[in-house]
């Protein structure tokens, strides 16, 4: 073997080398570090608009990895991360309930809410407004909010106007809901057979068992139920365009292990509909 073809295999393993290292260092970036992802409605207007490309930071709260069959039970790791999740944060997450009966976990669908309740809030809505008791801090959209009070109740469709837990004992609306207490990992909660309208998904989802009510008594699997320690913690989601979005006033608490990370930069838009670029939004924080 020359000494010329010699040079060139050592200088050809060399680039390869690089080559592999820099796919491999990208790969890591995007399940350690960062996610991307395309708007494709209005529920976050005005903050983030179709045909935004939102960059997606997973150290807030930290990158997930690890899943078992059923996450609910088996657990997600959850490596560390920068900061805790807060009020106000935008969030990318899997939508936790494809099956409207049941929380499950579906890893082709993402929706991006923000959250306007943490681990240990109560939260409720006050004539259109959200709150969360003990905070005067402003939550999602307010102006949004107010105006949407500001209609006639006859004007808003049932489909809109009735909300969750879709339960005849509960008398919650889109305008006045709750309060709902939103669990934290290691509380312990009294069960009963009103509250558990609440809880009921939340608590299936974590032990894999079935829950029923028999003559006046709720029972998990055939255990009887009377009090119940959360594994997890959860959040109140909600979409800016308060009047158009499907978020937890509609199917409930998002369990923290959903959560890929935290909207930070739009790194791009386009118009949907002509492709055109949008510099106005080039490289803007999402707030």
């Amino acid at each position: 073997m020359t000494r010329r073809l010699v040079f060139l295999l050592r200088h050809l393993w060399f680039a390869l080398k690089i080559f592999v290292g820099a796919i491999l260092f990208v790969l890591a970036l995007k399940v350690f570090v960062f996610a991307s992802c395309r708007i494709p409605s209005w529920s976050m207007v005005p903050a983030l608009i179709p045909g935004d490309n939102v960059l997606v930071s997973k150290l807030m709260p930290g990158a997930r990895i690890g899943c078992g069959d059923n996450p609910g039970t088996d657990g997600v790791t959850r490596l560390w991360g920068i900061s805790k999740v807060k009020r106000n944060d935008v969030l990318l997450f899997n939508f936790p309930y494809s099956d409207w009966d049941k929380l499950g976990f579906d890893f082709a669908v993402y929706y991006m809410k923000r959250c306007v309740a943490i681990p240990g809030d109560t939260f409720y809505i006050e004539n259109g407004i959200y709150r969360v008791k003990g905070s005067r801090e402003r939550l999602g959209n307010y102006d949004a909010q107010r105006k949407f009070a500001s209609l006639n109740e006859d004007s808003i469709a049932p489909q809109i106007y009735h909300c969750f837990p879709f339960d005849s004992r509960y008398k919650w609306t889109v305008r006045h809901f709750g309060p709902l207490y939103v669990p934290r990992k290691g509380d312990v909660l009294a069960i009963d057979t009103l509250n558990i309208a609440l809880y009921r998904n939340l608590i299936r989802y974590e032990t894999g068992k079935e829950i029923s009510v028999k003559q006046g008594k709720v029972y998990l699997g055939k255990s009887l139920l009377i009090k119940y320690a959360f594994r997890k913690n959860y959040y109140f989601m909600a979409g800016d365009l308060v009047h158009d979005s499907k978020d937890s006033r509609y199917w409930g608490l998002l369990p923290e292990d959903h959560i890929v990370g935290k909207a930070v930069l739009i790194w791009k838009s386009q118009d949907m509909k002509t492709g055109k670029f949008r510099w106005d939004r080039f490289l803007k924080w999402v707030e």
